[in-house]
């Protein structure tokens, strides 16, 4: 029985960089979990939300390990940069599992897989909407050989919409969760809270996912507290994107069904012309919407989560 508090330092990047963990072994044997949280610099909730965990947590009545990274992409909280490492502007969690000898991102990317995620037993990436973005609550999770332990972490979480990768079609590949079902490491990712704002009622959300997880793998005695209603979108999701720059004006409404063909957004030209108006290319529920009006050429304005059981 042993609370750690330490650095994992990282050597191979300029300034060997120090990534503070935290590490729980408790009174009584049982799986190894990690969790993560920070892979996006200004997604501040899932970070608060760990960090509350982890100090509520008492390894005497703990069974195994909690191992907790509260922020993993340490640069962009630091520089306040969202999305993105501001040494390559890549996005870290496109880059699981990661390359020892490819730049800065894949380099911590490769660092971080090895020491958290592979050999664990479980592994949840904490994330909430960044800066231009506002979300619903949801989990993902990867169709994989160990999906269906995956699918249960999900579903224990509680959020309303629990999203399945399907193998065959990766939205985004490269992510935590990706690269550990790869791995045969059971993993998800958990969404909550947006625009970078540190909210309560979000923290509560993730607080809530956590201590569900923990009691339905046994490892601590929490009573879980399921959610009232859970839609699984079996067949992912589906990205829009805008094909020009300009000012970006959303229409649909988070969580909010909308129809194929459906108007949910313009985008404009900085005179107010529009020029290009958006609909929907099937029908789902909006479970992210870029918030921000400005977007560049190509960019990411909103995903249509596929209804297809309840």
């Amino acid at each position: 029985m042993n609370v750690t508090r330490d650095h994992f330092r990282i050597s191979a990047l300029p300034g060997d960089l120090e990534l503070p963990y935290i590490e729980i072994q408790g009174a009584h044997s049982g799986p190894q979990l990690s969790l993560l949280a920070g892979v996006h610099g200004c997604e501040y909730v899932g970070m608060a939300a760990l960090r509350a965990f982890v100090a509520e947590v008492d390894p005497a009545e703990l069974h195994g390990t909690i191992t907790a990274v509260p922020v993993v992409n340490l640069p962009a909280y630091r520089s306040r940069t969202p999305f993105v490492v501001p040494a390559d502007g890549k996005n870290l969690n496109r880059c699981f599992p990661g390359d020892p000898n490819g730049t800065y991102s894949d380099v911590l990317a490769h660092h971080v897989f090895e020491r958290f995620i592979r050999g664990a037993d479980y592994v949840i990436d904490l994330h909430s909407g960044d800066v231009p973005e506002a979300l619903e609550a949801m989990t993902i999770y990867d169709e994989s050989p160990v999906g269906e332990t995956a699918r249960r972490m999900a579903l224990a979480y509680g959020t309303n919409h629990v999203i399945k990768q399907p193998a065959t079609a990766r939205v985004t590949g490269g992510s935590t969760s990706a690269a550990a079902a790869d791995a045969g490491v059971p993993a998800i990712i958990a969404e909550a809270g947006g625009n970078g704002v540190v909210d309560n009622e979000s923290i509560a959300t993730h607080l809530r996912g956590l201590r569900n997880v923990a009691a339905d793998l046994e490892m601590l005695p929490y009573e879980q507290e399921p959610a009232p209603c859970q839609i699984e979108h079996d067949n992912g999701w589906n990205w829009l994107y805008t094909p020009a720059g300009g000012w970006w004006e959303p229409l649909a409404e988070l969580g909010k069904h909308i129809e194929a063909g459906e108007l949910v957004g313009r985008v404009s030209d900085l005179f107010g012309d529009v020029t290009h108006e958006v609909e929907a290319p099937e029908s789902g529920t909006p479970l992210f919407i870029t918030t921000s009006p400005a977007v560049a050429a190509d960019g990411l304005l909103m995903a249509l989560a596929r209804e297809v059981s309840a």
